[in-house]
């Protein structure tokens, strides 16, 4: 039974990837629908705050629940522990926190918002059960070069992902309507700092777990986000004449 769940999630991780390759080839031309882009897409809408929330929430829930599983067998071995709490940490900041920050907020498309839901079902029972019952790590892995390194990577991402949320929020005075051009932190040398924090994070996550199924969600967040970070930086230079001619798309002084 354990053998077929384990295979089962290389599948998973397998088909993870695939359809990170799908978003990639598809999302230039449909665009994303959320957001300052949600106009164009028809049908019922989801208000933001209530969207960020429930979306996210089955990635919180199932580290959660498998925390509380007795037979969890791969929780009594640290790396585990900790590769699951930074899963868990992302997930309680973006779930409990990062909704109530949102100031007005464009309602989300309802096709928007269930695909959110599903991807955070699919890939929080992914991530979850693999290491929490299959990821076989020595005790020492935590001070190897790799975890070590994705760990500096991962903490650096999700600060730098926090803080451009940060500043995103803040554009705008209490009153003012309209979109106004990023200043400060990282937006001083890209479009779309937030998503290059995020890139980051999970990219950090995945040297530090050095599995298949952390690689796939990694490389599925890198392509839904380059393309986002193409079309707000093509937006950008559309709507205001005075933008940056030098900053770069998602990653500072290359692209």
């Amino acid at each position: 039974m354990e053998w077929s769940e384990a295979r089962l999630l290389d599948a998973l991780a397998y088909l993870e990837g695939s359809f990170g390759c799908l978003c990639l080839a598809m999302l230039p031309r449909l665009g994303s629908p959320y957001g300052r882009y949600s106009d164009r897409w028809p049908g019922p809408r989801v208000p933001a705050r209530a969207a960020w929330l429930l979306q996210e929430l089955p990635s919180l829930v199932w580290p959660l629940h498998e925390c509380a599983r007795t037979s969890a067998a791969r929780l009594g071995c640290r790396p585990n522990c900790v590769l699951l709490a930074m899963f868990l940490v992302h997930y309680i900041q973006r779930t409990l926190v990062f909704p109530f920050l949102i100031r007005g907020g464009k309602p989300t498309p309802l096709l928007s918002f269930v695909l959110a839901f599903a991807f955070c079902n699919y890939n929080g029972y992914l991530q979850s059960r693999y290491l929490s019952n299959f990821a076989m790590y020595a005790e020492d892995w935590v001070t190897h070069p790799c975890f070590l390194t994705g760990f500096v990577l991962w903490l650096m991402g999700m600060v730098i992902n926090v803080h451009s949320d940060h500043i995103l929020r803040n554009l705008r005075k209490p009153g003012e309507t309209g979109y106004k051009i990023p200043r400060g932190g990282l937006f001083e040398y890209i479009s779309a700092a937030n998503y290059f924090g995020e890139i980051t994070e999970w990219g950090g996550f995945a040297l530090a777990s050095w599995s298949l199924q952390s690689g796939a969600f990694a490389f599925f967040t890198f392509c839904i986000l380059v393309t986002r970070a193409k079309q707000h930086h093509q937006w950008y230079h559309e709507k205001f004449e005075d933008y940056p001619k030098l900053r770069k798309i998602l990653i500072p002084f290359l692209y």
